[in-house]
């Protein structure tokens, strides 16, 4: 695991300013690695690679990066694994390859001068982001893991490209022009995550997973489009159009055998490897899994917390005292986590803000104390249906869909309160209802979205609303326009004859995954210096789970996630791990309202805001009022933005001014 780096300008480079700038540039992704660095530089091409290594395979300086191919033609900077990396190393031998050292970074820039980038890319089964060079044919490709666990931004200023895995290596270019993309911040309030393949500066993309972008000198800017050598779309319409036989116990079998190789294949490593642990279906099966693989005690690790409500860590010990495992845990305090959030804004190098990033930057770092790598549970929900959303949302969509949609809309308006009357009345219905329902804070919260829900239009329409922290981020900038993303651009997902279940957990892989989960784990594992493998990612078990009937995966609706809990019944009793689904949740609409207020009233002070130009104040201004007040609860969308104005004080990107509203 590593970070990566570099610039290319085509006109060329003086050899001592490029060396400068590409060391800085990677300086700025020393916590990613910090075991040794590097860099190679043509001025005469105009290319500069930068590298930053967190050695995991191959310890010895035959690993070091940037490294070139045998015959010279190609230097490549690679972030990630190769896990098959030894099959691979066996089939180039058979072709005549003679290699140097163990690591998969010379297996894979050998196999993609025997093979080129297509079959290369289809052969690995990894998690990575690599930059190649072609010294012959003075071309650059870029290319992305198939899930998107590493990530990849790119982007031309002016007449040079500068390519990275975080934002901070490219701010650290002296051509980069931080500039807010108010598009892309209106995705990022609905979301709470910016989506691929925008960023939150302008002319700078991420590379989409499952890609490869080759630039050439007489091919260069917006123009050229990244190739796909894998698809999630295409996979899930192929195995929905060709599932496997309806045979649970088949699936399960098939399952277990595809799981376990994939959890072996991550447990390679030169450096000690252990386990996050929350007692959870996803992380006890891997964890399970790896204990069959090891003749020692797996390492196990989780974080507890004094309140129950919020605490998983005993369940973990339950898990790990009937697996033999070595277990770690931690109890933190409400200080222990509020601490880590005026390091957010660095840590994550784009506006983000999902809270369990707090607990994952806890967790990676009382990890990182005994290990260097670290196996993760995450992807279960997404794959195969864990998420409660998947059930409530179709039923919802059957509860009202029958109305015609000019009756529901009807409805909605008499339920939802004149936005722009600015006469303090509210509507009708109603305003009868709130002083009915006074100090009645979660039925007032329903009636809300119930006005909400009622005119939306399609089950699509719907998940999009529930995923939505800020339902209209126009009514902050009114200038700006939401960028297509596969929920609101029929073209970006398959159509699965309207069956919402599928396009659900479609939507959730693609987007909410790649964009959200993954990247939460990517900044805080590497935050850390650890490496975070994700053995449910294994592109075979993405592929199998997608040919799995609907009904094997939620067990005809008596149950999520099915398949994937029998092969951990395997293992580990039903009464350990058989509860309601909990997950790490951080108490923060209460701390906004206690230890966190002094801080949130900062940044949202009104002058502030209005001065700053991003926003409209008001609304913000009136969600704070409220929840302040107790009388409903908005801290999913106060903390979105929150997390955006601590963003611009630690980064200070240009922000374009835009009048606000009289």
């Amino acid at each position: 695991m590593c970070g990566i780096t570099g610039f290319w300008t085509p006109g060329g480079l003086n050899l001592e300013d490029a060396r400068g700038t590409v060391t800085a540039m990677a300086d700025a992704l020393r916590h990613r690695g910090p075991d040794d660095e590097g860099t190679w530089i043509d001025p005469e091409a105009g290319i500069a690679l930068g590298f930053r290594r967190l050695a995991i395979l191959d310890l010895t300086p035959t690993g070091r990066q940037p490294m070139e191919s045998a015959t010279g033609r190609f230097v490549i900077v690679f972030n990630g694994e190769i896990y098959n990396h030894q099959a691979l190393r066996r089939e180039l031998a058979n072709l005549g390859h003679s290699f140097r050292g163990r690591s998969d970074t010379e297996v894979l820039v050998a196999a993609l001068e025997a093979w080129g980038m297509r079959r290369t890319l289809e052969q690995c089964n990894g998690m990575f982001a690599f930059a190649l060079w072609d010294k012959a044919e003075r071309t650059l490709h870029l290319a992305r893991d198939r899930a998107g666990e590493k990530p990849l931004y790119y982007g031309w200023m002016g007449q040079t490209l500068l390519f990275g895995s975080e934002l901070k290596a490219l701010r650290a270019h002296p051509t980069f022009q931080p500039q807010i993309d108010r598009n892309a911040l209106a995705l990022y309030l609905r979301r709470g995550y910016v989506p691929s393949p925008y960023s939150i500066y302008v002319g700078v993309n991420k590379l989409p997973a499952g890609t490869w972008l080759t630039l050439r000198p007489d091919c260069m800017r917006t123009d050229t489009a990244p190739t796909a050598y894998w698809s999630l779309q295409a996979v899930a319409e192929q195995g929905v159009a060709e599932p496997v036989r309806d045979d649970p116990a088949e699936v399960v079998e098939t399952l277990h055998d595809l799981l376990s190789d994939a959890v072996k294949l991550r447990m390679e490593a030169d450096v000690p490897l252990g386990a996050f642990l929350s007692g959870g279906i996803d992380s006890s099966t891997i964890v399970a899994l790896m204990q069959t693989h090891s003749v020692r005690p797996v390492r196990t690790f989780t974080i507890g917390f004094r309140d129950t409500q919020h605490d998983e860590a005993h369940h973990a010990a339950a898990v790990a005292r009937h697996l033999g495992t070595e277990h770690t845990e931690l109890y933190l305090t409400p200080a222990d986590a509020l601490a880590v959030i005026p390091r957010l804004p660095v840590l994550y190098d784009e506006p983000f803000a999902d809270t369990s990033q707090i607990p994952t930057f806890l967790v990676s770092e009382l990890t990182r104390r005994h290990v260097t790598v670290s196996l993760s549970g995450d992807a279960g929900d997404e794959l195969f249906g864990g998420y409660r959303r998947l059930r409530l949302g179709p039923a919802i969509w059957r509860g009202i869909e029958w109305l015609p949609l000019p009756v529901r809309r009807r409805l909605a308006s008499l339920l939802t309160p004149p936005a722009t009357t600015g006469n303090g009345q509210r509507a009708p219905l109603l305003g009868r209802l709130t002083r009915r329902l006074t100090g009645k804070r979660n039925l007032l919260e329903r009636l809300r979205q119930v006005a909400e829900i009622l005119p939306l239009e399609s089950p699509v329409a719907l998940y999009h609303y529930m995923m939505s922290y800020w339902k209209d981020p126009t009514v902050l900038m009114p200038d700006a326009r939401e960028l297509p993303i596969p929920a609101t651009d029929p073209a970006r997902r398959p159509d699965f004859g309207g069956n919402p279940e599928h396009t659900m957990m479609f939507l959730d892989t693609v987007a909410y995954l790649t964009d959200d989960i993954l990247v939460k784990l990517d900044r805080a594992s590497m935050g850390t210096s650890l490496e975070a493998r994700v053995p449910l990612l294994d592109h075979r078990v993405i592929e199998f789970a997608w040919r799995m009937p609907l009904s094997v995966k939620l067990h005809g609706g008596k149950g999520t996630k099915w398949p994937l809990r029998e092969v951990l019944h395997r293992y580990v009793p039903r009464a350990l791990v058989d509860r309601p689904k909990q997950g790490f949740h951080m108490p923060i609409a209460d701390w906004l309202r206690g230890p966190l207020r002094d801080w949130a009233e900062s940044l949202l002070d009104e002058r502030r805001l209005r001065d700053s130009g991003t926003f409209d104040p008001r609304p913000i201004r009136k969600k704070w009022t409220e929840h302040l007040a107790g009388t409903t609860r908005w801290d999913y969308h106060l903390w979105t933005v929150l997390m955006f104005e601590s963003w611009v004080e630690a980064n200070s990107p240009v922000v374009p001014a835009v009048p606000q509203p009289v």
